[in-house]
């Protein structure tokens, strides 16, 4: 750096997606928040983050995230600010996002670039916390922001913050975007949401038997356009909804068997055939992967 302002190099590094492949509420709280049980799917597909340090402390967002999102909203620059403040840090960030995964589509975009901001702060800056302490963190911004901190699949209850990880066989996803933005505060108080839900356990769902998500049945009325995906993916497999979002997907054993199911979706549908990971692209990256350029 030749001075106080100057940023060094741009590294890029990765902000996977996830799949929720099954999401249920088993009571709500007294503090209005409601009692989880999820699996979180991680993807090898989604946003790649920009970071390069400053030294005079700023932290900035370079270029536009999602649209509509305020740069003091995001939760890029919210990421970065609550580490800076915890670890009473003198450097700053420039940070942009190339955003591939869509908004409101409970695939984890916001969240995920959270965590990888955390997650790559704390090395850049020379903290080196530990993923137990910028996991704390990460629930501050967000309950599904942990989990990406892990990198891990993994089996979630209370918030989504108290996660066991899981070993899950390589899958392929037909992954679609009906091109709904969900807001999931409004979601959570719909009247006509299931909560009581009785628990069940890892095995449950490692047998089959829970591959239910209790918002679909509510936005399946609530939006023609994903009651319509969800009618079009039938055609191929088991449709199911991912998280509190409009994502839909259907699982695959096979790359090729994902591949055709694709193939006979319409063409105006859009979709992607994606990866399940067996563990975060982004941790890869840390171990010395990532890809610089000036």
């Amino acid at each position: 750096m030749s001075g106080p302002s100057m940023p060094g190099a741009w590294s890029w590094w990765p902000a996977p997606a996830k799949l929720n492949l099954c999401l249920r509420i088993i009571g709500r709280r007294a503090d209005g928040y409601h009692d989880l049980q999820s699996a979180f799917r991680l993807l090898d597909w989604g946003d790649r983050v920009g970071i390069r340090v400053r030294a005079d402390g700023v932290v900035s967002r370079v270029g536009t995230s999602v649209a509509g999102v305020a740069e003091a909203d995001d939760l890029l620059v919210r990421a970065a600010l609550l580490l800076q403040e915890h670890a009473n840090v003198a450097q700053g960030a420039d940070i942009c996002v190339e955003k591939r995964i869509p908004a409101g589509g409970g695939l984890g975009g916001g969240s995920s670039n959270a965590a990888t901001v955390l997650r790559v702060l704390d090395r850049l800056w020379g903290l080196e916390l530990g993923e137990d302490a910028l996991a704390g963190l990460g629930l501050a911004l967000g309950a599904d922001v942990p989990v990406f901190v892990r990198g891990r699949n993994a089996w979630a209850e209370g918030v989504g913050e108290r996660l066991t990880p899981l070993d899950l066989p390589p899958a392929w996803y037909v992954l679609v975007d009906p091109g709904i933005h969900v807001a999931t505060a409004r979601l959570f108080a719909s009247p006509d949401l299931t909560r009581t839900a009785a628990p069940v356990k890892i095995a449950d769902f490692l047998s089959g038997s829970v591959p239910d998500n209790v918002f679909e049945p509510v936005l399946r009325r609530r939006e023609p356009a994903i009651e319509a995906a969800l009618a079009t993916l039938s055609r191929i497999g088991t449709p199911r909804l991912t998280g509190t979002g409009s994502g839909c997907f259907v699982e695959f054993a096979s790359l090729q068997a994902a591949q055709a199911g694709l193939a006979l979706l319409p063409a105006d549908l859009r979709g992607w055939v994606v990866a399940g990971a067996a563990r975060s692209p982004l941790l890869e990256a840390l171990e010395g992967k990532a890809q610089h350029t000036n």
